[in-house]
């Protein structure tokens, strides 16, 4: 299985990843892929861009290059447990493909039942269009019952294959969402999380899990090009083409 589409991506506008959007741009355009999701982290990570990046980004970064489709996105950091993002509804309303994330450097792990709660109320933001890294064990959460809520208010679960080296016991968490994804039918997306442009499409450990489970292919987002174009139009409202 190939993927089309690197749909988690870095660059030096946060103070912890090292390419430009153009590198990784061409690394996508390398590797053979039509689509990159630019999804910096939100303001409230330490060293990230601040409001104005992510309200410019949409009116300045072109929609080709080098043949690849640029989605202008954002890795948005979940605040509370009450589901509050650090960027205005507004603005994120204005980008194309928008990840939800718990950071550890933006808000404290609490207990399951606080994360529970958190991701319910993220599923029920519009304005999201992806869940992102959910496999880390320090905001363990009750799975069945979120993944369901995914599956209601269609968000796309990513299985970020940089996880697997920085947070803890996601393999395992990550298994047992993917299982529940394929239980009830949610949508995926395999991720590299670059923060270099070499690291750009490199979803190995993804797609080797969901092999592993015999995880439907038609669910898998970015393994098609119609159905991740599809997807794309759906979650940025536009026509991309």
């Amino acid at each position: 299985m190939q993927i089309i589409a690197e749909t988690h991506s870095h660059t030096v506008a946060c103070d912890h990843a090292y390419s430009t959007i153009y590198e990784n741009v061409c690394q996508a355009a390398r590797v053979g892929l039509k689509f990159l999701c630019v999804t910096e982290h939100g303001p409230a990570m330490p060293g990230a861009p601040g409001e104005m990046y992510f309200g410019n980004m949409p009116k300045v970064v072109p929609d080709f290059l080098e043949g690849v489709a640029i989605l202008k996105g954002v890795e948005s950091n979940i605040l509370d447990y009450c589901g509050r993002l650090d960027l205005s509804e507004k603005k994120l309303a204005a980008l194309d493909w928008v990840i939800a994330c718990y950071h550890i450097n933006c808000v404290e792990p609490s207990t399951p039942e606080e994360h529970t709660a958190g991701w319910l109320a993220v599923a029920k933001n519009p304005h999201v269009d992806v869940i992102g890294h959910a496999g880390d064990d320090r905001y363990r959460f009750d799975i069945d019952t979120v993944v369901r809520a995914f599956a209601e208010y269609g968000k796309i679960v990513e299985i970020n294959a940089h996880s697997f080296e920085c947070r803890p016991k996601s393999d395992v968490n990550c298994r047992e969402i993917a299982r529940c994804c394929k239980k009830y039918g949610v949508r995926v997306v395999c991720s590299s999380d670059a923060h270099f442009f070499t690291q750009i499409a490199r979803v190995d450990e993804s797609i080797k899990l969901l092999r592993e489970l015999d995880f439907p292919e038609e669910l898998i987002l970015n393994a098609n090009y119609e159905r991740f174009l599809a997807a794309a139009r759906e979650k940025s409202g536009r026509s991309i083409f």
